[in-house]
């Protein structure tokens, strides 16, 4: 199409960017709205219109460009070397319908830094939550092997509910992980969750079951294993304050949206210090 005729090409490309930008838009008018009633301070029209455009353009970056095409760019890094021992690895747990091409530029700084990682893939994509505890448990033990050392564990979204979920699966995986990073994601659920259709998105709904259950089978103390970074402008997780945990170190990122908020050049630099 784009030889035959350039000018409808790039028609069809501005109208999908439009179409998300308007998805976006949508996202962005009815979290301000819910936030009204959060203790998190309110995001100005200013923060959020720019965030509405960072959003924009990385949903399309990423959804259209990097996950379909080089999510595998970047190998893991797990092999059993020398150098590697007492270098702490790190793993990466992506969210809702995203892979670990999510995780790109953590992966190459690692990589620049000559620091093991494993970056997960979570199927079934809409399955359980529950299901992807044997993927995660499997990525912790090829990095402490490689290491001797308990991982660090970043997640977005979605996968720090994951990792929540395989820290339940068995004894003793408390001890298995240095510290858990976790980036968006709805420990108390969020209100965009009334929409889900599959399994794992209803696990997600404000005050599901499945949450509950959760937090019933969490010692309280297995919080102080966590810092959890949120946003006032993070436009899938809302109202802001359900992405925090008791007794975990929050912490507020002002004015980042929701996948914007996994590129924070904070997030990403404060992370990597528990290496």
């Amino acid at each position: 199409m784009w030889r035959s005729s350039p000018l409808l090409a790039l028609t069809g490309v501005f109208g999908v960017v439009f179409l998300f930008a308007l998805i976006l838009a949508f996202q962005f008018l009815v979290m301000r709205q819910i936030n009204r009633g959060d203790p998190v301070p309110h995001a100005s029209m200013k923060n959020l219109f720019r965030a509405l455009w960072a959003e924009t353009l990385l949903v399309f970056q990423i959804f259209f460009w990097r996950q379909p095409f080089f999510w595998n760019s970047i190998p893991d890094a797990t092999e059993d070397l020398l150098d590697q021992r007492g270098r702490r690895g790190v793993v990466f747990i992506h969210g809702f319908i995203c892979n670990r091409g999510l995780w790109t530029p953590w992966l190459r700084d690692l990589k620049n830094r000559r620091h093991s990682f494993a970056a997960v893939n979570l199927e079934p994509v809409f399955g359980s939550i529950d299901h992807y505890a044997p993927t995660i448990d499997e990525a912790v033990s090829r990095l402490t092997i490689t290491t001797g050392l308990p991982p660090l564990i970043v997640c977005h979204s979605m996968g720090g509910l994951a990792v929540r979920a395989w820290l339940r699966s068995a004894p003793g995986n408390d001890a298995r992980v240095h510290h858990i990073i976790t980036i968006g994601t709805p420990h108390q659920g969020t209100w965009l969750g009334r929409f889900a259709s599959s399994l794992n998105g209803h696990q997600m709904q404000l005050g599901s079951r499945w949450l509950q259950q959760m937090q019933a089978d969490e010692p309280p103390e297995r919080y102080k294993l966590f810092t959890c970074f949120f946003s006032n402008c993070d436009n899938i997780v809302f109202p802001a304050s359900t992405a925090t945990l008791p007794g975990a170190n929050n912490r507020l990122i002002m004015g980042a949206a929701h996948v914007e908020l996994a590129f924070d050049q904070a997030v990403m630099n404060e992370s990597l210090t528990n290496i």
